[in-house]
């Protein structure tokens, strides 16, 4: 687990650029604190920071070339099943001088090139440097767990774990509006684009190469879907479900290093240190509680579990200030908008969690892959309405009147039921897509300054949403919108997050129920095994009852709420009215200065609605472009 850079110049002008590689490689360094390394040849440069996880000796160290040295390899992540890989390898007469995945991975390229991909159990992104034919080949992962950006002109390709290393070379910064608008939608902004023109990520299952002196661009990868459903009973689903998970988190303990697992007291991430605990001698969990928001506090479900397990558990109380104090330190660190608030206990949880252990078992994935999320039963609802779904819709323009906000229980039940009025009609496509969203594109692109709606390109933005809405287009039941958000939300959102967020802290989070084995029997599944009008991650639950404390069963998902409102009204008002404020925002030249007064005047009224999360948004790009982008 590691950061990685490079650069590959086509002319002089862009072996100009190789002078930032160090720079480059050092901007990487949260990511990599236990060592650096640099790999130059002519035109072609590469970086390394590491995490040491696997042979944590000199020997794992990076770039890490072949005996010949025409090979050379820089690697992000973990290959969960190189033992398997590195037997062959030896009986075909190869010796290995480390212990690592890194060296099996450089040594299963250099034979079977592209399609060594295949054979790959894991997350990465790694990059290969033939020395010999001048070729480049840089890959990701299935799942896109692990990030990789690039950015590509006449002069050279430049490739990087994030954009603040691509911005280290002294690229130019203008930017992308079609991505910004998408920002103000999500409070993401999804692959491929970036906030920057130029600036590329690579989609998941995707790998680039560089040959003869042009870069293209493949696929190697799609998510199995659709696929028939299985014939196999529910009984027996359950079965086959708890061998693959299992076989997963087994694969996802190889470390050389202390290894726990995140506890929240959910389903999913109970589940995952269940089957741990099976496997390791003492396990330790970790769980975060809310001392100021005893609401969301899930302490005592997890420490249940915890007690029934038997692991090593620790949980880390947290208060608002504590969150609060967060803030700033992710504020600077995000070199991309990315307003995901969670992100802030993430940070915590990550920072907490390294004074115990280097590498921690997550529950991500399993609300996408088994519909576990609020708006999944809104979808389903609208597929199978009765008479409350038919009463709802009926009541549209009720509820449009309604205050609506996140920050009370009156105020939040209005703005769900307004919600579903607003989806029911709509096609299976276009309904996701709203469930999706914070704001819709007109009111997004309202907020921008009317020169730069100009700079929308609107055929970059439908290309971006007929990509993500694939599987919706035509009949799409449960299974579709779910393969639509294992590509749009868990990918640019809660991968992201987490990444971002534990790389910042120097742990490896691994994700059991994102084994590419384990998804496409997911994707078998029908309906029916997944969600009905009681319950959701339903055969989740159930393959799982008799393994987890009762109590479990009988709670609502209740996520987290940052206290973003208290904030804006208190401590982070005069930081509102300084970068959102009708001077800066004019100077700035960015967005609406009308607009931006409306937002503000909202979110300090008694009808809130969704004005904290759109304020937090423009907040973290205001960091962003006075840290990084201006």
């Amino acid at each position: 687990m590691c950061g990685i850079t490079g650069i590959y110049a086509f002319n002089d002008l862009g072996a100009f650029h190789m002078i930032n590689l160090s720079a480059a490689t050092d901007a990487l360094s949260q990511r990599g604190p236990d060592s650096r390394g640099t790999y130059a040849h002519e035109r072609m440069g590469l970086g390394h920071r590491r995490l040491s996880i696997l042979d944590t000796s000199y020997r794992g160290h990076q770039p890490m070339s072949d005996p010949t040295g025409r090979y050379t390899i820089v690697f992000n992540g973990e290959i969960y099943n190189y033992r398997e890989l590195r037997g062959p390898l030896e009986a075909a007469g190869l010796s290995f001088e480390s212990g690592t995945d890194t060296e099996v991975l450089l040594h299963l390229y250099m034979r079977e090139g592209t399609a060594c991909l295949q054979k790959l159990n894991g997350f990465f992104a790694f990059a290969v440097y033939d020395q010999q034919e001048d070729a480049l080949f840089v890959a990701r992962d299935r799942m896109g767990i692990k990030p990789l950006h690039y950015f590509l002109d006449d002069d050279k390709l430049i490739f990087a774990s994030e954009l603040k290393s691509l911005l280290a070379y002294g690229i130019q910064k203008e930017l992308d509006y079609t991505a910004l608008l998408q920002y103000l939608q999500f409070n993401y902004i999804p692959a491929p684009a970036s906030i920057l023109k130029g600036v590329q990520k690579l989609l998941p299952g995707h790998f680039l190469e560089v040959k003869g002196g042009k870069a293209t661009v493949h696929r190697w990868y799609a998510l199995p879907h659709p696929q028939e459903p299985t014939s196999l009973s529910y009984a027996r689903q359950q079965e086959r479900l708890r061998e693959l998970l299992e076989a997963s988190v087994q694969r996802r303990l190889v470390a050389d290093v202390p290894l726990g697992s995140f506890l929240s007291g959910g389903i999913d991430s109970s589940v995952i240190a269940t089957l741990a605990s099976r496997h390791t001698d003492k396990l330790m969990t970790f769980s975060i509680g809310y001392k100021d928001n005893k609401f969301f506090d899930e302490t005592e479900y997890a420490r249940a579990v915890a007690q029934k397990l038997g692991t090593d558990h620790q949980v880390f109380s947290l208060s608002n200030s504590d969150l609060f104090g967060e803030l700033h330190h992710i504020l600077n660190y995000f070199d991309e908008p990315f307003a995901d608030s969670s992100a802030l206990p993430v940070s915590i949880l990550s920072q907490r969690t390294r004074g115990y252990a280097t590498v921690a078992l997550s529950g991500d994935g399993a609300d996408e892959l088994f519909s576990g999320y609020h708006k999944h039963m809104a979808y389903y609802r609208a597929l199978h309405p009765g008479w409350k779904e038919k009463a709802v819709s009926a009541g549209a323009a009720l509820w449009r009147m309604m205050p609506k906000s996140r920050n009370n229980k009156l105020g939040n039940f209005f703005r769900q039921l307004d919600r579903f009025a607003g989806i029911y009609k709509l096609s299976p496509a276009e309904r996701y897509w709203q469930l999706a969203q914070y704001a819709g594109k007109e009111q997004a692109c309202s907020w921008l300054h009317a020169e730069k709606r100009d700079l929308v390109i609107h055929e970059d933005y439908q290309k971006t949403k007929d990509l993500y809405l694939q599987p919706l287009y035509g009949s799409a039941g449960i299974n579709d919108m779910l393969a639509a958000d294992m590509q749009l939300v868990l990918v640019n959102d809660m991968l992201t997050k987490v990444d971002l967020m534990s790389m910042m802290r120097g742990l490896e989070v691994r994700v059991p129920f994102l084994d590419h084995e384990f998804v496409s029997f997911a994707f078998t599944l029908p309906e029916a095994s997944k969600i009905n009008t009681a319950m959701k991650k339903r055969i989740l639950q159930d393959a799982f009852r008799n393994d987890l404390p009762p109590q479990l069963y009988k709670r609502p998902k209740k996520g987290f709420e940052v206290p973003l409102l208290d904030w804006f009204r208190t401590d982070l008002r005069s930081k509102i009215e300084e970068e959102l404020g009708e001077r800066f925002i004019a100077e700035q030249g960015i967005f609406d200065p009308a607009a931006m007064k409306a937002l503000r005047q909202q979110l300090f009224s008694s009808n809130p609605g969704d004005a904290p999360a759109h304020i937090w948004a423009l907040l973290v790009f205001q960091s962003c472009w006075k840290n990084y982008l201006s």
